[in-house]
């Protein structure tokens, strides 16, 4: 199946890269547009099978228009093109259920891929993107941590005894071993002292 395509973006240069692209491969392209506006009134007038639309655009985003679009029941698939490795707005775009969310430095690359799998009715999300979400995903096991908790670990992480914790925190040393006791018990560590210490290391970007 050749879908029908609209796209849309404000920057002249992508606008054109895309739209060369798309007609080299031989893709049915119906009409672009240069801002949100007008990209939804293409999508209105055409009901194209999908729409590229790149996040940030003058009068409406790219989300603004997906939320349009379900909200008047159309049936036009859409993906979204952006510079921004965003947590907050890759889960509004899976709220939306956005079938695609290509970055922009990969967008010739990936385009393509995005579009056969969209044609399918699988979602596409940049294996970048994805990466980079999951990797400044807060662990679930740390989330269950208090603020106590947190600030006697990542002093652990910083090679601290019991003792000196104890004086940084100005709570006893008893306290502070409960509260590794504790930590253990919630993180599912062995009661090696080291074991700790390790997972402090290589967590340290999130405590």
């Amino acid at each position: 199946m050749n879908p029908h395509i609209i796209i849309a973006d404000d920057h002249p240069l992508v606008l054109k890269g895309l739209k060369d692209f798309l007609i080299e491969k031989n893709f049915n392209l119906l009409a672009s547009a240069k801002n949100g506006k007008e990209a939804l009134t293409l999508i209105r007038a055409h009901l194209p099978d999908i729409a590229i639309l790149d996040i940030k655009m003058p009068f409406l985003t790219g989300l603004q228009i997906a939320k349009k679009c379900k909200d008047e029941n159309l049936k036009t698939k859409i993906i979204l093109m952006t510079f921004e490795k965003d947590e907050k707005i890759y889960n509004e775009a899976k709220a939306l259920k956005i079938y695609g969310y290509v970055l922009k430095e990969f967008a010739l690359d990936e385009i393509e891929n995005c579009i056969s799998s969209v044609i399918e009715d699988k979602p596409y999300f940049s294996p970048e993107l994805l990466s980079y979400i999951e990797f400044n995903e807060v662990p679930e096991k740390i989330k269950s941590l208090t603020g106590a908790e947190i600030k006697i670990l990542r002093l652990v992480g910083e090679n601290k005894t019991a003792t000196e914790i104890a004086k940084e925190l100005f709570i006893s040393s008893r306290t502070v071993e409960k509260h590794k006791s504790h930590i253990r018990t919630k993180l599912s560590l062995d009661s090696k002292s080291a074991s700790l210490y390790l997972f402090a290391k290589e967590n340290s970007k999130f405590l």
